[in-house]
Order: C-alpha cells, then structure tokens, then sequence
C-alpha cells in the first residue's frame, strides 16, 4: 500500500487501531528515565501520545498526513506536544545519534526496505539508548490470529537483530503472544516479535 491508500484507509473511521499504546511497548519503556524519542511508522499517534504523556520529548513520523492530523488531534486532546512529520521512510535518513528511545510497531514493507529502515534507526539511537521494534511475525500465519496474510511484509526478531549487528547490541529478540479478540468475543492469540536493542 502506499501514502494515498493508508490515507484512505485512515479516512474510514475515527481510529482504525487502538488508542492504547501498543502493550510490547508500554512492558519495553517502563522504567526508562524520559529523553528523546523518535516513533517512526507512528501511524495515529497512540505510542507518540503515550510516550509524551510520560515525559518524553516525542517526534512521530509516518508518511500519511491523514494519520498525522489524526495523531496532532489525539495529542492536543491530550494536553501534551508531539514533533509531527510526514515523510516516507524509505526515504528518511537518520539524523545522527540522538535519540534516547527509537521505536518501529508493526512497520510491516518487504524485506529490503525494512532492513534499511532498521538500520537508520539503529543509527539514530544515543549512547545508552535503545530501539524497540515490534511486528507481526512470520508464524503467524500458521500459528497465530489476525494480521497481514503475505509473507513478503512478515518477518522474525532474528531477522532484526541480524539487520542491526554491528550498531546495536540486541538485549532481547523473540516472539510474543498478544491476545485478539475475534468480532463474536472469541479470545485468540497473535504471534508478533518484539526486539531490544542498545547503544553501550
């Protein structure tokens, strides 16, 4: 999908994902001290929001303004400010390392795109910082409930940790299970993988 298909997507409801911060996430940040943080594919703005609600001095980007305008409302509601940026991010370039905190939830493109994406956000995390990446993993398909159906935009926490070596030392790689209920209440479970990274 592109810019202009996310927008339309965007455009259909009030928020097409939850308003709580994604739960891999809320487990991942707990107890850091607030700095600098950048959340790239920020889509609506639920992490961003949360993150600035803590403290956090928050730049969201995602490339579709309707999401973006979605995520300035749901912040200003919210009483807090968030940097927001539209721009794609096979495009976007790291600005160096200045991040405390850099976060990716659910970027779901092919594989070569992806890893480049990782790999400028490694590039983006300050010393003792660290970057967390969240996304539906490949077994779900056949283990797990609910996400993309292509393979091509799924991918493993191995496939992250091996993107950023080098750049990050992974401190946790793996999968996740994350309850979904189904539209008659039924409770399954989706298989996503959650990876994090810091700079020493």
């Amino acid at each position: 999908m592109d810019a202009d298909a996310w927008n339309e997507r965007y455009r259909r409801k009030d928020f097409v994902w939850t308003v709580e911060p994604n739960r891999f996430l809320v487990e991942a940040a707990a107890g850091l001290p607030p700095g600098r943080a950048l959340d790239l594919a920020a889509g609506e703005g639920r992490n961003a929001v949360w993150l600035a609600t803590l403290g956090w001095t928050v730049t969201a980007v995602d490339w579709s303004q309707v999401a973006v305008d979605k995520g300035r409302r749901r912040a200003d509601h919210a009483g807090v400010e968030v940097e927001w940026v539209v721009d794609d991010l096979t495009r976007w370039r790291s600005p160096g390392p200045i991040y405390d905190l850099v976060t990716i939830v659910y970027l779901q493109i092919p594989a070569g795109e992806r890893t480049a994406i990782w790999r400028e956000a490694a590039a983006a995390i300050a010393p003792g910082g660290r970057l967390v990446v969240i996304g539906h993993d490949t077994a779900n398909i056949t283990a797990g409930y609910g996400g993309p159906s292509s393979p091509a935009v799924l991918y493993t926490a191995a496939e992250v940790a091996a993107a950023i070596d080098g750049l990050l030392d992974v401190e946790r790689a793996g999968t996740v299970l994350r309850p979904v209920e189904d539209e008659d209440g039924v409770l399954h479970h989706a298989v996503d993988n959650l990876t994090v990274a810091v700079r020493r």
